[in-house]
């Protein structure tokens, strides 16, 4: 079999993959809805620790055996949180609640995800938000979509006439990060016309594919919150690096995703 038909066929098999990885993720995302409604009172950081459980294992119920059944010899990822490069192979790298914490607040902003890795680099991704019904899509070399529908970054080329945004990678982050976080705000406030901060960063990087916004940046991370909008974004046209420019992987300290005529703005603001 020559190179160009094995090329071929792996990426016809991973485009059935991708739609039936992407029903998974909807039916998971219909346990979430039917959870979603009620502010979630918590008094101490065990019970808020058990509500968020509560939330991922509903959907990792789902989830779980149906992406095992798809991919049998795949590894799992899990814990959300986690960062750094994965062992080789094919892994499952799912956040079942992605903005879990507003969810439990009956905030709208939550999702959920579940990326294919296959030797460190990102295959496919679903992004699934259960309250609009929208299911965002990308596939290595295929394009990023929403609901069939292709996505285009924005083609802004001032940062100056752009929106940009950030997040907060996780709770209790180091003094050092969250200094770096505070003084890249002040510095976008200055150099783009508005700056929008907000959990979960996948959300923001859907926005960034579907040309809504025009950046997205975050300082550390984990590898379930930026695999999956890193893979739609490169697939819209965008471009993805450090927050110095540099080639992004799960290892780097920052993180940026950019249409190409503001990337190079967002790179020199983020660098000062």
């Amino acid at each position: 079999m020559s190179e160009t038909l094995q090329t071929t066929d792996l990426s016809v098999s991973d485009a059935g993959l991708l739609a039936q990885t992407a029903t998974a993720v909807r039916a998971a995302g219909s346990v979430l809805r039917e959870r979603f409604g009620e502010v979630v009172r918590y008094q101490s950081r065990d019970e808020l620790m058990r509500a968020l459980a509560a939330n991922d294992d509903a959907a990792l119920d789902i989830l779980r055996p149906r992406l095992t059944s798809l991919r049998p010899e795949a590894g799992w990822v899990e814990d959300e949180l986690d960062g750094g490069a994965l062992p080789p192979g094919e892994w499952w790298v799912v956040d079942p609640a992605e903005g879990n914490v507003n969810h439990l607040h009956a905030l709208p902003e939550w999702a959920v995800t579940a990326t294919l890795v296959r030797e460190n680099q990102p295959v496919l991704t679903v992004v699934h938000l259960p309250l609009t019904g929208e299911t965002y899509t990308a596939l290595t070399g295929a394009g990023a979509r929403l609901d069939g529908r292709p996505l285009h970054v924005s083609p802004t080329a001032d940062l100056g006439l752009g929106i940009v945004a950030t997040s907060q990678a996780r709770p209790q982050e180091n003094e050092k990060v969250v200094r770096r976080v505070g003084s890249s705000i002040t510095a976008m406030l200055l150099d783009a016309l508005v700056v929008r901060t907000s959990v979960p960063a996948t959300l923001h990087l859907l926005n960034v594919a579907a040309g809504r916004i025009d950046a997205f940046w975050q300082f550390a991370g984990a590898r379930a919150d930026l695999l999956p909008g890193a893979l739609l974004v490169t697939e819209a046209g965008g471009q993805v690096s450090d927050a110095e420019g540099r080639p992004w992987t799960p290892h780097s300290e920052s993180f940026l995703a950019a249409a190409p005529g503001v990337h190079a703005g967002a790179v020199a603001t983020l660098s000062r």
